[in-house]
């Protein structure tokens, strides 16, 4: 072995000593002390309260006109000329179309001749009755002339009644000649360009007019959920809401909230066999015309109101290897509890319970990596506790007043398209969730 090997030897020998040393004055010759096993592990718990919740629910539908007329022509003839802008908006009674007139005018022009040749007659007629009615009673005519000249009088009175009415049919039909709207509202595309032959009572409509505000809008409810909910009237879990008419709430097919409140006006009595849902129909007011007839949009309905709902934070819910949501509270021992839940629906930022908590618990929130049932907890107030909800959270807790302050507010920022205003082009039309 050559010098410098033994040198490097003695080296570390040397270093080995010392490090012993210094690990010895240091710990003075003890193991390391350990944590204790059963020690309390602070975690950030809420007090559960109940309060007063306002239930929504929101469900598809689509927007159908307040009033709608197919408008056809009831006589023949061939159009002249059209009388309105595609598209625009007509009043009741307004001229949309006129039929060539000059065969109805001639024939109600034959129908008062004919009137006037039978009143005539009947002045003829009727001088004769008179005459024979004083001569029959002194034996001067014979009784049958005058019951020959009574039945012509009666005769010629007829012929007048009917004249008249084939003079106020020949006016009717010349009138027809002038295609009119029958209400107002906005008219669509023509079918018919002038010189087109129409028929009376055709098949194909000529136009159509739309009453758009007020508007339909027809939404669909499943007959469960129905169920469901009378379940809960009866039992006394909700509450109706005030007000004789029941308030909707309306999002837009782009997700954006709808800045008019309208009323739900009718359930129908009949579900569906194809589908197990029934129809709500609800009015809206539309004086701008965004909504068109067509448009597919969700309504918000109002279902009652739970006095003593729980609410509790989402991040607060976890899931079991069965999907079902776990909560885990401080018990009366001051150890960590698994409290099996029954949600009922988000509200906001929060669920809604139905069973496992009441009011009172302490939930914990913060922390739930580090514990499990069983273990010492320390509880203390979590910083969740100490923010306020959210807007969103507390207009949906509110129901239809948080809806229809969020409508006011838009309303005042933009208040929606007018009539003639374009959509905005290329973004992604987004269905509200």
């Amino acid at each position: 072995m050559s010098f410098s090997d033994n040198s490097l030897m003695r080296a570390a020998a040397l270093i080995a000593v010392a490090g012993s040393t210094l690990l010895t004055a240091c710990g003075g010759g003890k193991p390391p002390a350990q944590a204790p096993q059963n020690a309390a592990v602070e975690v950030g718990v809420i007090e559960l309260k109940s309060r007063r919740v306002a239930l929504t629910s929101e469900l598809p539908g689509r927007t159908s006109p307040y009033l709608i007329a197919e408008v056809r022509p009831q006589v023949n003839g061939i159009i002249q000329k059209r009388q309105f802008e595609e598209g625009g908006d007509v009043k009741a009674g307004q001229s949309l179309y006129q039929i060539d007139p000059s065969t109805y005018q001639a024939i109600l022009n034959s129908a008062e001749a004919a009137l006037a040749k039978s009143e005539a007659s009947l002045i003829s007629t009727r001088l004769r009755a008179e005459r024979y009615k004083e001569l029959v009673g002194i034996k001067a005519v014979s009784q049958q002339d005058f019951d020959d000249a009574v039945a012509a009088q009666k005769q010629g009175e007829a012929d007048v009644q009917a004249n008249k009415a084939a003079v106020e049919t020949a006016r009717i039909n010349l009138e027809y000649t002038r295609v009119v709207s029958p209400i107002s509202g906005r008219i669509g595309r023509s079918s018919v360009t002038p010189g087109a032959l129409v028929t009376a009572n055709q098949a194909t409509p000529m136009s159509t007019v739309q009453q758009l505000d007020p508007i339909y809008v027809d939404v669909t409810q499943s007959s469960t959920q129905l169920l469901r909910l009378k379940r809960e009237f009866e039992k006394g879990h909700l509450q109706s809401s005030s007000g004789s008419s029941a308030r909707v709430g309306l999002l837009l097919e782009d997700g954006t909230l709808y800045p008019q409140m309208g009323e739900l006006k009718f359930s129908d009595v009949t579900v569906d066999q194809g589908t197990g849902a029934i129809t709500l129909r609800a009015v809206f007011p539309n004086p701008k015309r965004l909504l068109l007839p067509g448009m597919y949009v969700r309504a918000v309905l109002e279902e009652g109101v739970d006095e003593h709902a729980i609410l509790v934070p989402q991040e607060g819910v976890s899931r079991d290897n069965k999907g079902n949501a776990v909560a885990m509270v401080v018990g009366a021992d001051g150890k960590v509890e698994a409290r099996s839940l029954v949600t009922n629906r988000a509200v906001g930022h929060m669920w809604l319970i139905d069973s496992g908590l009441k009011s009172g618990d302490q939930m914990i929130v913060e922390g739930l990596q580090k514990i499990r049932p069983g273990v010492p907890v320390k509880p203390a107030p979590a910083k969740i506790a100490s923010e306020p909800l959210s807007q969103a959270t507390m207009e949906a807790m509110s129901g239809m007043e948080g809806m229809a302050a969020k409508a006011r507010r838009s309303g005042k920022e933009g208040g929606g398209m007018g009539a003639g205003e374009a959509q905005p082009q290329g973004k992604t039309s987004t269905q509200a969730q």
